[in-house]
């Protein structure tokens, strides 16, 4: 009766033993296939979401009745701007204040995209309100433009000099 058992013990001793090493030849293998999948995964959801962001913006700026507001400085410029502030249809949609590296960047020729929205077809008033200093005063000008928005998309560039504003539209 013990001979019996002790076989039996024996027997499942034997198979535990293999069973280890059986399990870490097939945990390499998998290992190695479990990493490609996530590779795989990874570059399916990093697409994934570059579609939905595209996705995103088609559907909250639709092309017909998207609008972009820019701003530029004018070449030369050399005044400290402090801060801009838009409204459209005399609603404010976008204000900013300046840090130095973002008024060095607009010295050098960059340009600042200040609003993306949505309006409707015809003509919308845009006023544009900056601040800032020159030759030791400050100064607070205030303009206004008007929009024509059609069907499509609409750019607008607003071009910031000591004296006057310009109006880009493009």
């Amino acid at each position: 009766m013990f001979g019996g058992l002790r076989t039996v013990i024996l027997a499942i001793a034997m198979l535990m033993l293999g069973i280890p090493a059986y399990g870490e030849e097939f945990s390499k293998e998998q290992m190695k296939g479990l990493d490609e999948q996530v590779q795989d995964i990874k570059a399916d959801v990093l697409g994934i979401a570059a579609q939905l962001t595209r996705l995103e913006e088609k559907l909250l700026y639709p092309s017909d009745t998207q609008v972009a507001v820019f701003l530029s400085l004018a070449d030369g410029e050399e005044f400290r701007l402090d801060a801009v502030e838009i409204q459209l249809g005399g609603k404010p949609v976008a204000d900013h204040l300046y840090s130095f590296k973002e008024l060095e960047a607009l010295q050098k020729g960059g340009r600042q995209r200040l609003y993306t929205g949505n309006i409707t077809t015809g003509d919308h008033e845009l006023q544009v309100t900056l601040s800032g200093k020159s030759g030791g005063s400050d100064f607070l000008r205030t303009e206004h433009f008007t929009v024509s928005k059609g069907v499509g998309p609409k750019i607008v560039e607003v071009t910031l000099a000591e004296k006057s504003l310009g109006f880009k539209d493009w």
